[in-house]
């Protein structure tokens, strides 16, 4: 009788450690992907866990605002969309500064908020009312997950290979952004990351710089694109220029 005793209670110790086990397993996965999330929010578009169409509450301090766009990296997965009149003038007024207001969420559209109430911190830790928004808001040059769909990878193997691009019309390459004065450039690159040939950018969207500089940590992108007329062979054999064309959207996938 002693030694079953003995038997089930060493049974039980050892389930009572299993169950210990198994459950500082679980919090620990939680944990890293609670911190993994968080930390991948400005980096990475997320889906939002949300479901329900609603009104929610925003806080948090501006890290890039542009166009119509704000990004608050205590909101991670959200683009917030700000149309109105904001006291401050131009939205990028708002990077730095410590903001709360409501936005609007749409299961239809689930990486944005749209915003409704924004008011801004001052001095002493007052908040005051700085935006009044717009009747109806559009969205014109915003591109979701389902857009992106309709731009396929545009192989380019050489910038003398014009019949690589002609003839396409959305599509999407990957490289680097280069200002130069007023103008935009693209270097399209490789698997290697080794030059292909440059893309002369006619016009960006503001959503598109809103990304570029949303993942400043990064420096090559995907960038979605309306492809243009060609450059003529002499002048593309001379300085790699391929063809025009127009930024709808630049990210990392």
């Amino acid at each position: 009788m002693a030694n079953r005793t003995w038997i089930s209670i060493k049974g039980m110790r050892e389930r009572n450690h299993f169950s210990i086990f198994v459950g500082l397993s679980f919090f620990a996965f939680v944990l890293i992907a609670s911190t993994t999330s968080c930390s991948s929010g400005e980096e990475v578009q997320e889906t939002s866990m949300i479901t329900q169409e609603g009104s929610l509450d925003i806080e948090g301090t501006v890290k890039t605002a542009l166009g119509n766009y704000m990004f608050i990296p205590e909101e991670p997965g959200f683009d917030i969309v700000v149309q109105g009149t904001l006291d401050t003038g131009d939205i990028s007024t708002l990077v730095g500064k410590k903001v709360r207001g409501k936005a609007e969420f749409s299961p239809e559209q689930p990486s944005i908020l749209i915003a409704t109430e924004i008011e801004i911190e001052e001095d002493g830790g007052l908040y005051r009312s700085i935006f009044t928004p717009s009747g109806e808001v559009t969205l014109e040059d915003y591109i979701g997950l389902a857009e992106r769909d309709d731009f396929e990878v545009l192989n380019i193997t050489s910038y003398n290979k014009a019949a690589e691009w002609e003839g396409k019309t959305k599509a999407k390459v990957y490289g680097t952004l280069e200002q130069v004065e007023e103008a935009y450039l693209i270097t399209v690159l490789n698997e290697e990351d080794k030059e292909i040939g440059k893309i002369l950018v006619d016009n960006i969207s503001d959503f598109a710089l809103y990304y570029v500089n949303k993942l400043r940590l990064f420096d090559k992108f995907w960038f979605y694109i309306d492809v243009k007329e060609s450059v003529d062979a002499r002048t593309r054999r001379r300085s790699k220029e391929m063809f025009h064309a127009d930024i709808h959207f630049a990210g990392l996938f």
